[in-house]
């Protein structure tokens, strides 16, 4: 159990660690948002389809084919989307944004699909939704709106590309082989980088990073883990990740928590919190 919690807070800290990587890079000016995506795309399928194929989860040759394109087109399209977002948000804030709209894209399929929350799960929305409105609406302290809707195209494709994955018997080879599919998009991505000469050792280093160490061997730990957490504690535990990242912006790029922020954060986790906890109870009740 010990090994499990280990693990699952290592996974948690490295999809947090994400949002560290991308605004170190892209609000530092080391990095435009088209180099750090290419190198990151780039660095996560090399990582992916090395841990796939040395564990024996899937052929070498057979990665490439694992996948699907539509799961390569929105793991492009959240990738890209990040990128360029962290050019205008707080790592906190944009953790928190890309969390929630991730959350609300999966409740809303369950509800195009039949699913009826009850009394419960639709106090924790309501209560969600109104502070993430709250959250983004006009203010000095408000996030920037093209940074917030940028960030809501890329929690929504992060959710598509979960959602078209749900089931896959094999996630590792899975997400390795839609990493590999992006390798032509990020390439041509690189190319028009490379002729704006925008990126710096530093910016390179940190898209590497983020893509082989904080993605790669992050959604590896995370697909190791998984099968043995329900899916309501699995759901509960990503709530950690927006409060990681916040923490995580104070000392290391010295981002104040405002009181916006932080109002809206207590509510937003709490409210999706509770939603996550009725249906889990709905389900097995």
């Amino acid at each position: 159990m010990f090994r499990i919690a280990a693990l699952t807070g290592l996974a948690m800290l490295a999809f947090a660690a994400n949002s560290i990587l991308a605004r170190l890079a892209l609000g530092g000016g080391g990095m435009d948002a088209a180099g750090f995506t290419a190198l990151r795309l780039l660095a996560g399928a090399a990582t992916l389809a090395a841990l796939a194929g040395a564990s024996g989860t899937a052929p070498w040759r057979q990665i490439p084919a694992l996948g699907t394109w539509r799961q390569a087109a929105a793991l492009f399209g959240y990738a890209l989307a990040f990128s360029l977002a962290y050019r205008l948000l707080g790592a906190g804030t944009g953790a928190l944004v890309l969390f929630v709209s991730v959350q609300f894209a999966m409740i809303a399929r369950a509800l195009a699909v039949g699913d009826r929350p009850g009394a419960l799960e639709w106090l924790g929305l309501g209560v969600a939704l109104a502070a993430f409105a709250y959250l983004v609406s006009p203010g000095l302290a408000a996030p920037d709106p093209l940074g917030a809707a940028l960030m809501v195209g890329s929690g929504l494709c992060w959710a598509a590309y979960s959602l078209l994955g749900r089931g896959s018997q094999r996630p590792l080879a899975d997400a390795a082989g839609s990493f590999v599919r992006c390798v032509l998009p990020a390439l041509v991505l690189l190319v028009w980088a490379l002729a704006q000469e925008t990126m710096t050792p530093m910016g390179i280093a940190l898209a590497i990073t983020s893509g082989a160490i904080t993605s790669g061997l992050g959604y590896a730990i995370w697909y190791s883990v998984l099968p043995r957490l329900s899916r309501t504690r699995a759901a509960v535990v990503q709530l950690s990740v927006p409060a990681i990242a916040a923490a995580l912006a104070v000392p290391l790029l010295g981002e104040a928590i405002t009181l916006r922020l932080l109002l809206a954060s207590a509510v937003i986790l709490g409210g999706i919190a509770l939603a996550i906890v009725g249906a889990g109870r709905r389900r097995t009740g």
